[in-house]
């Protein structure tokens, strides 16, 4: 009898998920987990968030080795050592169903999966799509249509464009348009709330690709350069006030937890747009009261 090998091994299928700050990939990933636990399916997600607070985390209440989270970077470019690593340790601890990968909100897919071709990954790794989750109202306003954005889209083999109910619906096809001159070819569907048919992005019959060949040619690119800072309201501040505090920030993103004067809320801000709402789970103690800023800095700094 022939000795089993590796090729004989089958082939884990991964995701990769992007899309600028704010778009809405982490209610996405809520519901690809509720989906896969339904029905009975492994998933490893590893999630690549800006500032270190591990706010998603809170939010997709998950634990345990099959969640990991990559902080100081982008898993793209300065963690893309730490990404393989992640994947190696995943497979042989987990073996897992399915791989998820939530980038950050300025990291590039592209080359994200370019370590899906690297050794050893390249002898567990199958199928892979590259989907970018895209807000309407960013779109629909026009704002930061440029740099990060459309390199993200361009990377796309799917492009969910999300958060249609904040755009008038005689509104969706110039905003679509919009899309298209950026991004020609990959399909796209609308979604709210990130409600999509998940079966899109882990097709039934997916196929398993081998990638112990030449692996795609990497793009040089480049990443602006994003800050991050940690504003600590004063508990028992009013929503109006954390609105306005927030509003004229400059901001292009913020997330955290508020002990406001009616409760625990959620706060966040996109762009001109602040959220304030119930958190889908309770807050930990050690990220309620701090709430992680972001701003674009000046300069881009280039990766072969």
């Amino acid at each position: 009898m022939a000795a089993s090998n590796d090729s004989d091994k089958k082939r884990i299928p991964a995701l990769v998920l992007s899309g600028f700050l704010g778009s809405g990939k982490t209610t996405l990933v809520q519901r690809l987990l509720a989906d896969a636990a339904d029905r009975g399916i492994r998933v490893a997600l590893i999630s690549n968030e800006l500032g270190e607070l591990g706010i998603d985390r809170a939010l997709l209440g998950q634990g345990g080795q099959s969640y990991i989270e990559l902080e100081g970077g982008c898993v793209c470019c300065e963690l893309s050592d730490d990404l393989l690593e992640t994947l190696v340790e995943l497979e042989r601890e987990i073996q897992p169903d399915r791989f998820v990968i939530e980038t950050s909100g300025v990291a590039l897919p592209y080359d994200t999966q370019l370590n899906f071709w690297r050794e050893p990954a390249c002898d567990f790794i199958g199928d892979d799509m590259a989907v970018v989750v895209v807000n309407a109202d960013q779109l629909a306003e026009g704002r930061d249509l440029e740099g990060t954005f459309e390199d993200q889209v361009q990377s796309a083999d799917l492009l969910v464009l999300n958060k249609v109910d904040l755009v008038p619906e005689d509104e969706w096809p110039s905003i679509e348009a919009r899309l298209r001159e950026i991004e020609s070819e990959a399909p796209m569907v609308r979604a709210v709330q990130g409600d999509v048919d998940l079966d899109l992005l882990f097709p039934p019959d997916a196929g398993e690709l081998d990638r112990r060949g030449e692996a795609p040619a990497a793009r040089p690119h480049s990443h602006e350069h994003f800050e991050t800072a940690e504003w600590n309201p004063e508990p028992g501040m009013t929503e109006e006030a954390i609105e306005a505090h927030l509003g004229g920030a400059g901001l292009l993103r913020a997330k955290g937890f508020v002990e406001t004067a009616r409760g625990v809320r959620l706060v966040q801000v996109v762009g001109r747009r602040v959220e304030i709402t119930e958190p889908p789970e309770p807050a930990p103690e050690g990220i309620l009261g701090r709430v992680v800023l972001i701003r674009r800095s000046e300069g881009a700094h280039a990766h072969d």
